[in-house]
């Protein structure tokens, strides 16, 4: 008698088990087989989310981070643009409107040397963004790549950098910015962004430190550096991106910070200096007449306080989105 193909089902079905085994076997094969999409075609099965997924699904359901968000997308705009909401030049004055009011075309009124406030507000959101975003990146970078090869090698290069940054640690960021930029007599922007990063990477440093230290206690590094990974390829593939999240939280926080210390060196005199357009600067030139002319004072005072509000409210909604223990 010829040999008959095997049948799975028919086996199942001769034992005896009913219809029991034959459920459990199609269930075995539709396990099997490929989830299909509505119109038939397969479809690769889900995936776990990684943190980075978790957190921008949690930050899009987040009012504070879209409102934060919404206020930092319009600063650019303006920074980049501003001539798209203000027409006017910024360093035009007419010193016959003096500290006048609001007026057609004048919306915020004339300061002390009767310039327009409202052109003056919007052109000096490109200097403070910009000394912000540059100095973030600066401290950001430089911190990061100290504070991480400290972390992942320690011994003496660790005991260093400790120490160093304690010295930077004891110096008034104030005070450090008048001894500094009092002997500084370039007109622009990068003098201060130099100071900013020169005493504001020993935070991200110590954040970065502590993040890479934690980071490459885990399993999946030890098992790396069993497998003969090298140590660029440890830091750069299985730490950096797991190290990381601590240091865009604080670095967007500072990022505010910046931008209020550019606005307090300016308005002491040793940031920025006119004719550079600041909220500081600003701020400065118009304390002197806040009695007769308060709106003057009022709406860059308004502007820096908003940004920076913006931007401290941004940092806590990724924060809570890249804080596992918080979920």
């Amino acid at each position: 008698m010829p040999d008959e193909p095997y049948e799975p089902e028919r086996a199942i079905a001769g034992t005896g088990m009913g219809g029991q085994m034959d459920l459990a076997a199609s269930e075995a094969v539709t396990l099997e087989k490929t989830p299909r999409g509505p119109d038939g075609t397969e479809r690769p099965a889900g995936r776990p989310r990684s943190l980075w997924s978790d957190a921008w699904h949690d930050l899009r359901r987040n009012p504070v981070f879209i409102l934060s968000g919404l206020v930092i997308l319009f600063l650019v705009v303006i920074s980049l643009w501003p001539s798209l909401i203000a027409s006017g030049n910024p360093l035009q004055c007419d010193l016959a409107r003096a500290q006048e009011g609001s007026r057609p075309g004048h919306p915020f009124g004339f300061n002390g040397q009767g310039c327009d406030v409202y052109t003056r507000t919007v052109y000096g959101a490109r200097t403070s963004v910009a000394v912000g975003v540059c100095a973030t990146l600066g401290v950001a970078v430089l911190g990061s790549v100290l504070g991480g090869l400290a972390g992942f090698f320690g011994g003496a290069w660790d005991a260093f950098l400790s120490r160093v940054t304690d010295v930077f640690f004891a110096i008034p960021v104030v005070l450090g910015g008048l001894v500094l930029l009092s002997v500084v007599t370039s007109n622009s922007i990068w003098p201060v962004i130099g100071f900013m990063v020169l005493l504001g990477w020993p935070q991200i440093s110590r954040i970065a430190r502590g993040s890479v230290i934690t980071a490459k206690q885990n399993d999946y590094v030890q098992a790396a550096r069993a497998l003969g990974a090298s140590n660029a390829r440890m830091l750069l593939r299985h730490i950096a991106p797991n190290a990381v999240a601590p240091v865009i939280v604080v670095a967007t926080i500072a990022l505010g910070t910046y931008i209020a210390l550019e606005a307090t060196l300016s308005y002491l005199g040793v940031g920025l200096k006119p004719p550079s357009v600041s909220w500081g600067i600003d701020i400065s030139a118009a304390s002197p007449y806040i009695r007769n002319a308060p709106h003057a004072l009022l709406w860059p005072s308004g502007a820096l306080a908003l940004t920076v509000l913006a931007f401290i409210m941004l940092g806590d909604a990724v924060r809570d989105a890249l804080d596992p223990k918080l979920r």
